[in-house]
């Protein structure tokens, strides 16, 4: 006897807003009144989501579990990296590699450019591999601790790095999400990249001139010498110090850059800290496998020096996946069952003009980051549903392509439950709430995007895009068959050459 489908209810406002508020009230009295972790909150927030779902919206459990599979699996492939990046730390402290680009970061950086060097190296390593976790989790690591043993703020720095990471992760050609973006907005990936140079050169900037102006606090500040050479010394009585390390870091990162997927490359690196820790005291098999699977802990005797170095391995970091898993589990339900769609098509009422569209486009990516803390669905679920809106109100793909990234992509990393966030706070060892206010890059690119909304600077219209059928149709006017066929293999000529 076949089962009679059941009929599904679409969920109102106030049905989609309860596992929002649930959540909300959870985590609140878990982190705060509690000091507990997060991930059992978030974990109520999908039971409740699921029991409405069931119970209110006519979904079978098998529906809302394929829901729930399908936005872990989603992400799978971030989830495989950060295991095989949690490897790589551990084989590259074990190694020597970490120590070794702290050992000479000590001696060659000054406090006082210490945050824009950070910075520029961050945004080269990030633009060439198109991935803010590649960058972290190796120059990232070194960064930390050379800003440890200079007497900088960990948290201070952690921002800075982040704030370099996802430059590179929102303007490389090679990232997934820079190739994400235009998909769902239907723009061309250089037009893209193009038309974020406007939003992102104005926030860099401004970034990148609050470091230099943060750094100039330590000009003329004295460094302790005999506590950078005691942390000098603790580092050469456990490891062996050479410069040929440093070319690990340099092969695995332009492995990447290659164009050799990202977990072959991040496997390389692995690879390569192996053999270097064969060149270390305790490196037998043994010790490499271990470093692999729990990290390594040092035992140097100076307290820094034992916390930097101690660390890594893929066991470090189930918690960060455990916490993604139960963030997604949240956000399948509320995906699969129509109430974010119904949350986000409520904001789009206040979206009366250009401006206030992109100010909704903005807060949507804001909101599903935090709500189904994954940056891939705070880029695609926007882009699905404001994609028609955009064009309805004649403006270019380009426009909404850009906003998902201006927030969609840098905000990520300033949610702790989001996948971002939490990696990032793993890697860098920094929470995510303090090294959030730091990270000014990932503050300011979402609000110039909405300034540029509201003052009209550098929004295209439709008409205006040379690759719509609008514009041709609007210079066949101005131009003659043959001059309007020059113009646009002109443009395309240009798109080419910059591809």
């Amino acid at each position: 006897m076949s089962k009679v489908p059941r009929e599904k209810k679409e969920a109102t406002l106030g049905i989609s807003l309860i596992p929002v508020l649930v959540i909300m009230v959870a985590l609140a009295y878990a982190i705060i009144v509690m000091g507990a972790d997060p991930h059992i909150p978030i974990l109520i927030g999908a039971a409740v989501g699921a029991l409405i779902a069931v119970y209110n919206l006519g979904f079978t459990w098998e529906e809302v579990e394929k829901g729930i599979i399908d936005s872990i699996g989603s992400v799978m492939q971030a989830i495989l990296i950060l295991a095989v990046i949690g490897m790589l730390i551990g084989t590259w402290i074990g190694g020597g590699i970490v120590p070794t680009l702290i050992y000479y970061g000590l001696q060659i950086l000054s406090p006082t450019f210490f945050l824009i060097t950070a910075l520029l190296l961050c945004s080269v390593v990030s633009l060439a591999t198109g991935s803010s976790w590649t960058t972290a989790g190796t120059v990232g690591v070194a960064l930390i601790g050379i800003a440890q043993g200079l007497g900088i703020s960990p948290a201070l720095a952690a921002g800075c790095i982040v704030s370099g990471a996802y430059f590179g992760d929102k303007m490389s050609p090679l990232s997934d999400t820079t190739n994400l973006a235009p998909a769902m907005a239907g723009a061309t990936l250089f037009d893209h990249i193009r038309h974020m140079m406007y939003t992102t050169g104005l926030s860099y900037g401004i970034a990148a001139i609050i470091y230099i102006l943060l750094g100039l606090q330590y000009r003329g500040k004295a460094i302790d010498a005999a506590e950078i050479q005691g942390i000098l010394t603790a580092i050469e009585s456990i490891y062996v110090i050479n410069p040929l390390f440093l070319l690990v870091p340099v092969v695995t990162i332009a492995a990447v850059a290659m164009k050799i997927p990202a977990i072959p490359g991040l496997l390389l690196g692995v690879l390569l800290g192996g053999v270097c820790m064969l060149f270390q005291g305790s490196g037998d098999p043994a010790s490499i496998v271990d470093a692999i699977h729990y990290g390594v802990g040092a035992s140097s005797g100076h307290e820094m020096v034992d916390e930097l170095l101690s660390g890594g391995g893929m066991d470090s970091m189930m918690w960060t996946i455990s916490l993604i898993m139960c963030a997604l589990t949240f956000g399948g339900v509320l995906e699969s069952t129509g109430m974010m769609a119904t949350i986000a098509n409520k904001l789009l009422q206040f979206a009366k003009n250009t401006g206030s569209l992109i100010l909704v486009t903005v807060l949507s990516c804001l909101f599903v980051n935090v709500l189904c803390a994954d940056q891939y669905l705070g880029i695609a679920l926007p882009g699905k549903m404001f994609k028609d809106v955009y064009a309805e109100r004649g403006l270019a793909p380009r426009n909404l392509s850009r906003a998902l990234e201006d927030s969609g992509t840098v905000t990520s990393a300033l949610v702790p439950w989001n996948t971002c966030g939490a990696t990032m706070a793993s890697f860098l060892g920094v929470g995510t709430f303090a090294y959030a206010p730091f990270a000014f890059f990932n503050i300011l690119s979402p609000i110039v995007s909405v300034i540029y909304g509201y003052t009209g600077f550098s929004i295209m219209t439709i008409e205006e895009d040379p690759t719509s059928p609008q514009f041709k149709q609007k210079m066949k006017v101005k131009k003659s068959p043959k001059e309007l066929a020059e113009y646009i293999a002109n443009y395309e000529a240009k798109a080419k050459l910059a591809e």
